[in-house]
């Protein structure tokens, strides 16, 4: 799912956009959780009333979680997803509230947490936040077998036509990790609707198709070594 975060200010602003009904079939305050307050107009304030005893203006992190049109995505999804989350960004154990906001039988999510940390009265810092984001979204569209948009596709593997010194040392790494190989190629295989396509995108990463002699096809790196494709068979060529 396409996961959009921001730091930001205006508890009260954003609370009302979160409960509104005008351009949404159903809204459902989902949990509240980590404030005294039960209500999302008074756990804002209340965030906001903690961050005044710091020097932090956004004091809020606003999170909206988009599966695939096409996806009737279960709760139990978006609540591993929000998880993951942060922990990876950094909000682990910290108060926050879910909103699902539902329209033509599509639902999606939103997740605000308080930055503030109550222990140090300080704001946690966000470092890498939206790389960090992008990495779970890629991940996610794997994971659950969605075709994943061409703007999530992994270009950490660049062409090796173009290679740096520095991107040769770093593909060297890649290549000794087999689970980010198979992210890879799973990455590619996500976004493309045809064989074509899927030889375009290995070819971007500095990979090759070839068919194998008994194997079906296989992807040739830069340096001639082979890795297996299994179950091809279902693209078009």
């Amino acid at each position: 799912m396409i996961l959009k975060g921001s730091q930001r200010a205006g508890g009260m602003q954003l609370a009302k956009h979160l409960l509104n009904m005008k351009d949404n079939d159903h809204v459902t305050l989902h949990q509240v959780s980590g404030f005294v307050s039960d209500d999302l107009h008074s756990a804002f304030k209340e965030a906001y009333a903690v961050s005044r005893g710091t020097r932090c203006k956004q004091f809020l992190f606003s999170l909206s979680l988009s599966p695939p049109e096409t996806e009737k995505v279960p709760v139990s999804v978006f609540e591993k997803a929000i998880t993951e989350i942060e922990e990876r960004i950094g909000l682990a154990g910290q108060p926050r509230a879910i909103v699902f906001h539902e329209k033509e039988g599509r639902r999606h999510a939103h997740c605000v947490w308080s930055r503030i940390d109550l222990e140090t009265m300080t704001a946690i810092n966000l470092s890498h936040y939206k790389l960090k984001l992008k990495d779970i979204s890629r991940q996610l569209y794997i994971d659950n077998g969605w075709r994943m948009p061409k703007g999530l596709a992994n270009t950490v593997e660049a062409n090796p036509l173009n290679f740096s010194r520095e991107q040769w040392q770093q593909a060297r790494r890649i290549k000794s990790d087999p689970k980010t190989i198979k992210t890879a190629f799973q990455d590619c295989w996500a976004m493309s609707d045809d064989l074509n396509a899927f030889r375009n995108a290995l070819e971007a990463r500095g990979y090759y198709l070839a068919q194998g002699d008994r194997r079906g096809f296989v992807a040739v790196d830069w340096r001639g070594e082979i890795d297996l494709l299994p179950g091809l068979s279902s693209l078009r060529s």
